[in-house]
């Protein structure tokens, strides 16, 4: 099983925010952003470990700009890190409107999957590579922010969490 670099991984999607995606306020429904963010992330989940994946979790998906109808949404996915079977993945959301040159954040968000088998049970999945500081600083996060989903989806003790400890227990 070969390593592979986060560049390996990057995605770039875009969609044109129609009538029938958005709100009666115009916007785009969160709904149907999450699930083209489902479908980014999970290409770049599978560009690293060449097999089928499942989402395992979302994180916060927070809205800083709605995306209005008529305009470009671009979703930019990779791989941050792997572990034994799942990968991190960051999203970075763009609106884009075309006719007034505006090109926005809408939000950030980062999502786990998970690498199956024929079977559908869990793989492993090949060792990600990081070589910018930025890259790197994202791998290095990971770790804590896996530790802090598999505490709140009730998988990992607060005792067993290494650096996110002191944010727990009393000592």
């Amino acid at each position: 099983m070969q390593a592979k670099k986060p560049q390996d991984t990057f995605v770039v999607m875009s969609e044109l925010v129609l009538p029938n995606d958005t709100n009666t306020l115009g916007n785009l429904m969160g709904g149907k952003l999450m699930h083209w963010m489902d479908i980014a992330a999970a290409i770049a989940s599978q560009k690293h470990c060449n097999c089928p994946v499942v989402t395992a979790s979302v994180d916060n998906v927070s809205f800083a700009q709605p995306i209005k109808l008529g305009n470009l949404l671009t979703i930019e996915a990779r791989l941050t890190r792997s572990f034994n079977t799942s990968m991190e993945v960051y999203l970075r959301v763009w609106g884009e409107d075309l006719s007034a040159q505006y090109k926005y954040l809408s939000n950030e968000a980062y999502m786990t999957f998970v690498a199956l088998d024929p079977h559908g049970r869990p793989r492993k999945v090949p060792e990600l590579i990081p070589e910018t500081d930025g890259e790197k600083k994202m791998h290095d996060g990971a770790l804590r922010r896996r530790q802090l989903r598999l505490i709140l989806g009730g998988k990992m003790s607060a005792e067993d969490a290494g650096e996110l400890r002191a944010l727990f227990v009393k000592p």
